[in-house]
């Protein structure tokens, strides 16, 4: 399936971003803490150079590298408070001939990033919690509504794996930096999987209580068709605006933009061939439920004479 042509290579750059840099993702000051600074000379400066520079400044920590052509440094310090901002900007006159466009400038304390790293785990996992009792709740009136909660949970699952996947690859190929607008879209993509989930679930609720002498998997079959061009058209009036705001929006929110993008399409493709499928084969003890199921129902054999 196509999710597996991003999770399983996504997967290797986290494990071997983990052992060069000791995180999974490249991440951005919103999680480390520090100064980014986006700067744009009307002539190249070579990262080099500019490293040099901050060490002439007494800043030994500065990480500079280019983004998006040779005209536009991406530079990373300490906390740099608005005085000695100001004054580098004036050293960097003096030294390069000019004074550059300032195009970005964020700063974040220490104690900021760990409190930011905290509360998103906190709100992934909550999120998460929420939404299984919530189906649970909402199917109480189906037999085992608890795999319904569960199926979308792992199709939910499976979706945050291929845009995070996605976005190491990212970070690997382009050096993109896990931020908070990174966080944002991995709840959008959170909601938009389970609400299209539910949509085909609810179908499949409502099918099971019209034709209940059919077989469970004839009727998530057609729940299947009747939803389906309902999930495809969403999802392609959906990626038109991303992919508008791809090619017009700015700068800042394109990997946003991108990983929602990317996220949105697995949450159709989850919901059509990972939620109902799992629901269906729970149902019929099929696959690893029917081994399971082997499992409990095997009893030991008695000792002969």
């Amino acid at each position: 399936m196509f999710s597996t042509f991003i999770i399983i290579p996504g997967l290797v750059i986290m494990l071997y971003s983990m052992f060069t840099i000791g995180a999974p993702f490249r991440l951005a000051i919103d999680f480390t803490g520090g100064s980014l600074w986006e700067l744009r000379f009307q002539e190249p400066v070579p990262p080099g150079e500019m490293v040099s520079f901050f060490q002439s400044q007494g800043i030994s920590d500065a990480n500079v590298h280019t983004i998006g052509d040779e005209y536009t440094l991406v530079i990373r310090t300490k906390p740099l408070p608005p005085e000695e901002k100001q004054q580098l900007l004036a050293a960097m006159e003096d030294t390069f001939g000019e004074k550059p466009e300032e195009l970005q400038f964020r700063a974040v304390g220490p104690t900021v990033g760990k409190e930011v790293t905290r509360t998103a785990f906190i709100a992934v996992f909550m999120a998460s919690l929420v939404i299984l009792g919530f189906i649970i709740w909402a199917f109480r009136q189906v037999d085992h509504p608890v795999r319904y909660g569960v199926a979308a949970i792992i199709a939910m699952i499976h979706d945050v794996l291929v845009a995070s996947a996605f976005f190491s690859l990212m970070g690997f190929i382009a050096g993109w930096e896990v931020d908070a607008l990174f966080l944002t879209a991995l709840l959008t993509v959170i909601g938009f999987s389970v609400q299209d989930t539910i949509v085909v679930f609810d179908r499949i609720r409502e099918n099971s209580r019209r034709r209940k002498g059919e077989p469970f998997d004839v009727i998530a079959n057609r729940s299947l068709l009747e939803t389906m061009q309902r999930s495809i058209a969403t999802q392609i009036n959906a990626m038109f605006v991303m992919i508008a705001l791809l090619l017009f929006g700015g700068v800042t929110i394109r990997q946003f933009i991108a990983t929602m993008l990317v996220g949105m399409i697995s949450g159709t493709y989850s919901s059509i061939f990972i939620a109902t499928p799992l629901l269906v084969s729970w149902y019929q003890q099929e696959g690893i439920f029917g081994w399971f199921r082997g499992k409990k129902k095997a009893k030991p054999r008695k000792a002969s004479a």
